[in-house]
């Protein structure tokens, strides 16, 4: 460990902090119908964006309204990106000349990661899609599925700061001031930021170059810091190339590895003071901040002292971890060394804290506590700030589960924001919470008793079922990251037919992906339009105060505590035990 190692995570908390009511203020303004620094610029466009696609902003929609057109929406736009997949040949902007597209299967699964906001990959970027599908596809795939997201948090949030209406908004109104007021115009700055720090931005054909012993190479560019940029901030952490964020044309420096960080955490942090604005107390905006930062930074402190460590391995092959000059020391084993131990974690930390997914490092490679932790942050149900807009209605279902066990401990009638809950909204928050741990386990168990879904399993014992796991675990929470053993592509070899898909992987992931994103995106809607007509009432000398430190002490204690009962079985079996023999064979 470094001292230079602490300073990064420091800083990274006082940006965040410091954004956060920024960025978060300016989010509440668009959804309030709130004038902007942008509105002149924008508002004509909006306009017409209505007049063309018929949508009265005026008129607003009841939750079942509100879902039946962000369902429409996204399986509109699920059926497009599959369709660009399936024709790649015929695009324009082929410079690689790709003749084929990928296999059914592959396309299926694909189209369903980026349309559920997963960005799970199994295939090579630079080497499987066009600039086009790259661009049309999977780069407008991230904006409106980040959209989507960012639409049904405001749209919650609404159900629990009205009164007297079952009102939420209007989807499409919310989906396009969503892209035009916030997506577009951090992607352009975070796009031009990246190509400051030397991430390329061409259409150009890829480089040929010949290495120091005279061997051909091909150096694959493209447009990557637009799709990097939207990639980072969307929780669709898919990357132009199939190395993601480790390769130095995504991620050049240092300072572009801790913009990256920041790009990943800032929308879901900033829905927070979001929140707070909302309902009129940013008090509880600010409590659901503290609670995800704190369970943010412990995981990945956790990580970073882990991996700065070594394995025991490594320390019985005689493998020297300690810091030396040129390198941080630990386990750099799947790491880039411009990163360093640190600044791996952190990025490791990061995108399984949030929906995004994106990587600078093997995970496959972490110590067995460092992947544990990893895992443990995804099972957490997507709240150590999560997606954009899903971190935020994820925690809020936890919330309402945690203020009903709160108010059963008192004998109390459980009450938030002012409104009661009663067995509707609980049924409702147990099902978007307990449903996506269930798909986990179930199409993990599948996955590994079955002869069709061992064939993407690499490797057995401990680090089999991990990598397993894993994969489910990170396709029904919609993160993305992954460790590389378990496998739905099968490249071509000699004697082998051609590259083909492993039709069980993904068609599995595919409809797991779906499922855990829309699932609990219409029990967030439900519980919305169930609390929307329900009157606020005053708070009395028994009421339980949400936005005090001990609430949020009382939230961390039932989110970890859940997250462990639910998930204890598989982290005993599987990282847990890894680490455990490892440490005894040492």
């Amino acid at each position: 460990m470094t001292l230079a190692g602490w300073i990064q995570m420091i800083a990274l908390v006082a940006v965040l902090t410091g954004l956060t009511p920024l960025v978060g203020s300016y989010i509440a303004r668009v959804y309030q119908g709130e004038r902007v620094v942008l509105t002149g610029v924008l508002a004509p466009v909006e306009r017409i964006t209505h007049r063309v696609l018929r949508v009265t902003a005026e008129v607003e929609q009841d939750w079942k309204e509100y879902a039946r057109s962000l369902v429409l929406f996204s399986a509109a736009s699920w059926l497009i990106l599959y369709v660009i997949l399936r024709t790649q040949a015929i695009h324009p902007f082929n410079p690689q000349g790709f003749t084929h597209s990928g296999p059914w299967d592959l396309s299926f699964n694909t189209a369903s990661s980026f349309v559920s906001n997963t960005s799970w990959q199994y295939y090579a970027g630079e080497t499987t899609l066009s600039d086009f599908s790259q661009m049309a596809g999977i780069t407008v795939a991230s904006f409106t599925s980040m959209a989507v997201g960012m639409a049904a948090a405001a749209a919650m949030i609404r159900g629990l700061a009205r009164r007297g209406t079952n009102r939420l908004g209007n989807f499409w109104a919310d989906l396009i001031r969503t892209l035009l007021y916030v997506l577009i115009p951090l992607a352009v700055v975070a796009s031009l930021v990246l190509v400051a720090c030397g991430v390329p931005q061409t259409l150009e054909h890829y480089l040929g170059a010949r290495g120091p012993t005279g061997l051909a190479q091909t150096i694959a560019i493209g447009p990557v810091a637009s799709q990097e940029a939207i990639k980072l901030m969307s929780g669709d952490g898919g990357g132009f190339f199939n190395t993601n964020s480790a390769h130095p044309f995504e991620n050049p420096t240092v300072v572009s590895n801790f913009i990256e960080i920041v790009l990943m955490l800032l929308v879901p942090a900033a829905f927070t003071a979001t929140f707070g604005r909302m309902v009129g107390r940013p008090r509880q905006g600010w409590a659901l901040y503290a609670a995800m930062l704190a369970i943010f930074v412990a995981g990945t402190a956790v990580i970073y002292v882990a991996e700065a460590h070594g394995t025991p391995a490594q320390h019985a092959a005689g493998v020297h971890t300690g810091v030396i000059s040129g390198s941080s020391g630990g386990n750099m084993e799947g790491k880039e060394q411009r990163f360093g131990a640190a600044g791996s974690a952190v990025f490791v930390g990061a995108g399984t804290s949030t929906g995004d997914g994106a990587v600078n490092s093997s995970i496959e490679s972490f110590t067995g506590l460092g992947t544990g932790v990893a895992m443990a942050n995804m099972m957490t149900g997507e709240v150590i700030f999560g997606g954009p807009g899903s971190g935020l209605y994820g925690m809020l279902l936890l919330v309402v589960l945690a203020v009903f066990i709160a108010g059963l401990m008192v004998g109390r009638t459980p009450e938030y924001l002012g409104k009661q809950l009663q067995a509707r909204e609980i049924k409702l928050a147990t099902l978007g919470v307990l449903f996506v741990p269930l798909l986990v386990l179930v199409a993990a168990a599948l996955a590994v008793a079955t002869p069709a879904g061992r064939q993407s399993m690499s490797t057995g014992g401990p680090q089999g079922l991990a990598e397993s796991v894993y994969a489910y675990l990170s396709q029904a929470q919609n993160n993305g990251s992954a460790m590389a053993g378990y496998s739905g592509f099968v490249q071509p070899v000699a004697g082998n037919a051609g590259a083909h898909g492993i039709t069980y992987a993904d068609l599995a992931g595919g409809w797991v992906m779906t499922f855990g994103r829309f699932v609990p995106i219409l029990a967030a809607l439900a519980l919305a339009g169930s609390l929307g007509p329900r009157r606020i009432a005053p708070p009395g000398l028994g009421t339980l105060r949400t936005d005090t430190p001990t609430f949020v002490i009382f939230l961390i204690a039932f989110i970890a505590i859940f997250s462990v009962l639910t998930f204890l079985t598989v982290l005993v079996l599987a990282p847990f035990a890894q680490a455990l023999s490892s440490q005894m064979l040492h």
